[in-house]
Order: C-alpha cells, then sequence, then structure tokens
C-alpha cells in the first residue's frame, strides 16, 4: 500500500524494532511514521489513533494485525499468565483498535479494516488452543463488525494466514512445509498482497470475508 502512496502509521511495542521497520520503508521511499504502543493498553490505542487523525486528517486503512504466539503445549500445560498474556494482546488488543478505529471510520463514513487471523481461527491447531482461541474469536468480531459498520462504507475482513517465514515463527515452520498441500511455507509477501487487495477498490464489495491465506493448509 505504502508503494501506492498510502502513508502509513506503524505501530510497535519496541523501540528499536519500531525504529529499524521505519527506516525499512522510508527506505523505499514511503512516507513512513513509528509509534510506540502497547495494543492491550486502552490509552496507547486511543493515542495512536489520535495520533494518526493529527498527521493524515483520517483513516483509510487499519491492518489489525498486532499478536504473539504461545509456547506450543496441552491446554492443561498452558500456564495462566501465559493464556492472560496471549489473550491480551492477540484478543483485547484487536478489540481495543477495532473500537477506536471504528469510531473514526464511522465519522467518515468509510474505510476498510483487515483482521490478522490466522488458520489456528478456521481450524483446530493441537499445541496453539489458546492462540487458537484469540484467533476463532477474531473471526467472529470480524463478521460482526462487518455486519454492524457495511451500511456506513466501512468494509471489515480477516485474513488468515498459514505458517510464514517471519522472525515470530523462527524454528516452528519446518513441520507447517510437510503438512501444507504446497509443501512450503508463505513469504510475508504473498500475504501482504492479499491484505493490499482486501484494501482495494477491486474489491469495494467484498466484505465480512475470513478469507484462508495458507496454500490449502485448511483443506
Amino acid at each position: 500500500m505504502g508503494s501506492q502512496g498510502v502513508k502509513l502509521l506503524l505501530l510497535d511495542f519496541n523501540e528499536k524494532t519500531l525504529d529499524k521497520t521505519v527506516d525499512e520503508v522510508k527506505r523505499k521511499g514511503i512516507e513512513a511514521h513509528g509509534f510506540l504502543a502497547d495494543v492491550s493498553k486502552a490509552e496507547d490505542v486511543k493515542r495512536y489513533v489520535k495520533e494518526a487523525k493529527e498527521k493524515f486528517g483520517r483513516i483509510d486503512f487499519f491492518h489489525n494485525n498486532a499478536g504473539i504466539l504461545q509456547k506450543p503445549s496441552l491446554l492443561h500445560g498452558v500456564e495462566e499468565a501465559e493464556f492472560d498474556q496471549v489473550m491480551a494482546v492477540n484478543l483485547k488488543g484487536a478489540f481495543l483498535g477495532l473500537k477506536y478505529v471504528l469510531e473514526m471510520m464511522a465519522q467518515q463514513q468509510s474505510g476498510s479494516i483487515v483482521n490478522g487471523s490466522s488458520h489456528a481461527g478456521i481450524r483446530a491447531e493441537p499445541y496453539l488452543g489458546v492462540y487458537g482461541a484469540t484467533k476463532h474469536a477474531l473471526a467472529g468480531m470480524t463478521l460482526t463488525a462487518a455486519n454492524e459498520y457495511g451500511s456506513q462504507g466501512i468494509r471489515v475482513n480477516a485474513v488468515c494466514p498459514g505458517a510464514v517465514k517471519t522472525t515470530m515463527t523462527d524454528g516452528m515452520v519446518d513441520d507447517s512445509e510437510n503438512s501444507s498441500p504446497m509443501q512450503r511455507t508463505a513469504t510475508a509477501d504473498e500475504i501482504a498482497s492479499v491484505v493490499s487487495f482486501l484494501f482495494s477498490d477491486e474489491a469495494s464489495y467484498v466484505n465480512g470475508v475470513v478469507m484462508p491465506v495458507d496454500g490449502g493448509l485448511a483443506v
């Protein structure tokens, strides 16, 4: 989207990682700004929405994609503290983003949101029960938001990637390569292309879709 002239506000809770990402994007000639935020805290979410409004005047697109993985475990082995952390970032953080961005988009009477779910949000994923629960819930919120806000010119969809080669999935992709019909993991660019399509005018009548982008893993 940035290569098409969209101005970006990038979020991270880690300043070093955020600065690196912003620099990489700027080197491509894209206007990008960084903002430190803990998405599980309402005040941080309200601040980044306010920042976007002050810098750009409006929010046209929102990729609601902050998330963390859990340590693979049977359900009875999950510690309560880990449960709380995964829920706080993946579910509460996604909800807060929707809450405050939808409020602004409703005032604009326009906008497009793509939530970052997972193939674990549309099928059972052994040993990732808590993570999967957050992604199932996010898929449900996507459908509800699409229904509630479609009449206000707002589209809400979700993408459900399988394994993607990122720093978050290092050491976890080998098994997925064996289970995917395409016998490989996705690249981040392949997921980004689908997100860009859902934001685009070509998808102007696409609303309430929870789209697998997993090489057939969910089949």
